[in-house]
C-alpha cells in the first residue's frame, strides 16, 4: 500500500514539475536594425573602437536578458556591412556609402565572432529589394547597383526599389546571398517583410508595366507579382542549401496573411493591408513547399486589439506552420510610443501575457523582439522580467530535423576535485557546447522532466564547478553535448 502511495505521489510530482519547467528549446532573438542607424551603430561616423564597444554592449545586454540569437541587418539598402565585390560599404557605418572602416575591419566577421562567443546564433538580416532608402537624402556610391543597372529599378514613394519582376534582379540577390553563406559562419539568412513595397497611401501603383508585359505570361498582374516573390524565395532556398546546407532561411512577414473577409483560410482580422494582397508575399505557400525554415510574423498588436487581436493571430499562425518553425515577432517599441492607440503597451503585463500565451501553444517555437535599443530603456521593466523570470533559465535554439537530426557523441566527464568536473568532447561533429540538466531524484530520468540550468559555450573542452552553479542541490545532475545545429547527445550523470 505504501509503495502504491509513493508511486502516486511521484507521478503527481512529475506532472507538476513538467507543468512548471520552462522550455528547454526556445528561440529567443532580437532584431538589430542598422538602416538609419536605428540600433547599431548609434550614429554614422563613429570610430571603429566605438562601433565595436557599442556592439559588445548590445550583445552583453541581450545575453544577460536570456536571448540565444541576434538577427542583425547587414544589407539594409543594397549595401554591405562587410567587404563585398557586389555592393558598396553601407553609409550607416561612416556616413558615406562606399567608404570602408578606418582603421579597416570587417564588421560582419566581428559581430559573428562576438555573438558566437556568447553562445548565441547570428542570423544575417537582408532587405531583399530596397536599394535607396530616401532618394532626397541617402548617399549613393558610383559602384552602387542602381548606378550600374538603373534599368533594374523603379522609383516609388521616394525610394528606389529593385523590380522583383526581372529574372536578373532575383539572380543578383541570390548571388549576394551565396557570397555571404560561402564566406561567413552565419547561422541563418533572414528576410523581413519588404518584398513589393508597402503602398504609398496615394493610390499609386508600382511602375512595373514593362516587366509585366514581357514576363506576365497570361497571369493577372497580382498573380504575376506573387509568382515573382515565390520565385526568389525558391531560388534563395536552393542557393543556401546548395552552398551551405546548415544555414537556416527565415522570413519575417507582416502579421496578417489575409483577412477572412477575402479568404476563408484567412485570419479573423480586419487588417488594412495583408501579405498576400498588398505585398504579394504568399507566406503560406513558402511554408507548405518547405522553401523557408521558419516564419516570424510581426504580431505588433496587443492582446484584444479590435482589428488584429494578438491572441487571434497567434492561434491562426500556429495552425499554419506546415511542419516548419514559427516564431512570434513582439513589438516592444510600442511601449515607447505616445499615441493613444498604444495605451495597452503601457501595461507591464502586456509582454509577459504574450509570452505565456505562446508558450501554451505547442506549435510556436519562440520569440523575436523589435527592436534592440528599446531594451536599453528597460520599458515597463521587461528587461528585468525576461532576465529574472521568463528567461532566467537558458534555452537551446530548437533544432531543425530536416536540416540535421544527428545527435553528437555524449561528453566525457571526469571528476577532478570534490565539486569540479572536466568535460571533454571527442566526436567528429562541430559543437557549440554542453548542457547541464537537473532532475529530482524521485523522477524518471527523461529529458521532458528535466530542467536545463546552464549552457557552457565551447567547441571542445570545459569545466563545470558544481559549487558555484548548483551548490547544495539534492537533484541529479546530467550533462549532454549540444551540436552546432542544436541537437543534443545522450546525457551523462555526474555524482
Amino acid at each position: 500500500m505504501k509503495k502504491i502511495s509513493f508511486l502516486i505521489i511521484a507521478l503527481q510530482f512529475s506532472i507538476l514539475l513538467l507543468a512548471q519547467t520552462p522550455p528547454k528549446f526556445e528561440f529567443r532573438a532580437v532584431w538589430v536594425a542598422t538602416v538609419e542607424n536605428i540600433d547599431w551603430p548609434s550614429k554614422k561616423g563613429l570610430s571603429v573602437e566605438e562601433q565595436k564597444a557599442e556592439f559588445i554592449h548590445l550583445a552583453d545586454m541581450h545575453k544577460q536578458n536570456g536571448m540565444n540569437a541576434l538577427i542583425v541587418q547587414i544589407r539594409p539598402t543594397a549595401d554591405a556591412f562587410y567587404p563585398s565585390q557586389y555592393e558598396p560599404w553601407s553609409e550607416y557605418l561612416n556616413g558615406t556609402q562606399g567608404t570602408p572602416p578606418t582603421p579597416y575591419y570587417d564588421p560582419l566577421q566581428f559581430m559573428i565572432e562576438e555573438t558566437h562567443k556568447r553562445g548565441m546564433e547570428f542570423h544575417a538580416w537582408l532587405n531583399p529589394y530596397r536599394a535607396v532608402f530616401k532618394i532626397t537624402k541617402s548617399t549613393v556610391s558610383p559602384s552602387h547597383i542602381t548606378k550600374i543597372h538603373p534599368e533594374w529599378f523603379f522609383t516609388y514613394n521616394n525610394q528606389k526599389i529593385f523590380n522583383p519582376g526581372l529574372p536578373e534582379v532575383r539572380q543578383f540577390v541570390a548571388t549576394v546571398v551565396k557570397d555571404i553563406v560561402s564566406r561567413y559562419d552565419v547561422d541563418g539568412i533572414h528576410m523581413d517583410d519588404y518584398f513589393y513595397p508597402y503602398k504609398d497611401g496615394k493610390g499609386s501603383d508600382f511602375p512595373d508595366n514593362k516587366a509585366f508585359e514581357k514576363y506576365g505570361n497570361g497571369l493577372s498582374k497580382d498573380d504575376w507579382r506573387r509568382s515573382n516573390c515565390d520565385s526568389i524565395i525558391k531560388l534563395l532556398d536552393e542557393t543556401i542549401k546548395s552552398t551551405n546546407p546548415r544555414v537556416k532561411f527565415g522570413v519575417s512577414p507582416f502579421g496578417v496573411w489575409r483577412n477572412k473577409s477575402k479568404d476563408p483560410d484567412g485570419s479573423d482580422t480586419k487588417a488594412g493591408i495583408s501579405n498576400y494582397d498588398d505585398l504579394y508575399a504568399d507566406i503560406l505557400l513558402w511554408l507548405k513547399k518547405g522553401w523557408i525554415d521558419y516564419a516570424a510574423p510581426q504580431l505588433y498588436w496587443e492582446i484584444g486589439h479590435k482589428l488584429c487581436d494578438y491572441t487571434v493571430l497567434l492561434d491562426w499562425w500556429s495552425k499554419h506552420t506546415y511542419g516548419r518553425q514559427m516564431f512570434i515577432g513582439h513589438g516592444i517599441y510600442r511601449s515607447l510610443e505616445t499615441s493613444e492607440r498604444s495605451a495597452a503597451w503601457k501595461s507591464p503585463k502586456e509582454l509577459p501575457n504574450q509570452i505565456k500565451l505562446l508558450r501554451n501553444n505547442k506549435n510556436i517555437d519562440g520569440s523575436i523582439y523589435f527592436n534592440s535599443k528599446n531594451f536599453d530603456k528597460n520599458p515597463n521593466g521587461w528587461s528585468d522580467s525576461l532576465r529574472l523570470n521568463y528567461y532566467a533559465l537558458p534555452a537551446i535554439v530548437p533544432p531543425m530535423p530536416w536540416i540535421d537530426s544527428i545527435a553528437p557523441d555524449k561528453p566525457i566527464v571526469q571528476k577532478t576535485k570534490k565539486q569540479l568536473y572536466k568535460i571533454s568532447y571527442n566526436g567528429k561533429q562541430k559543437i557549440k557546447g554542453f548542457a547541464v540538466f537537473v532532475l529530482p531524484a524521485q523522477v524518471d530520468a527523461k529529458l521532458e522532466y528535466a530542467t536545463l540550468t546552464k549552457i557552457i559555450t565551447t567547441n571542445k573542452n570545459a569545466e563545470f564547478d558544481k559549487s558555484t552553479s548548483l551548490a547544495g542541490t539534492t537533484d541529479r545532475i546530467f550533462i549532454a553535448t549540444i551540436s552546432i545545429n542544436n541537437n543534443i547527445s545522450d546525457w551523462v550523470e555526474i555524482n
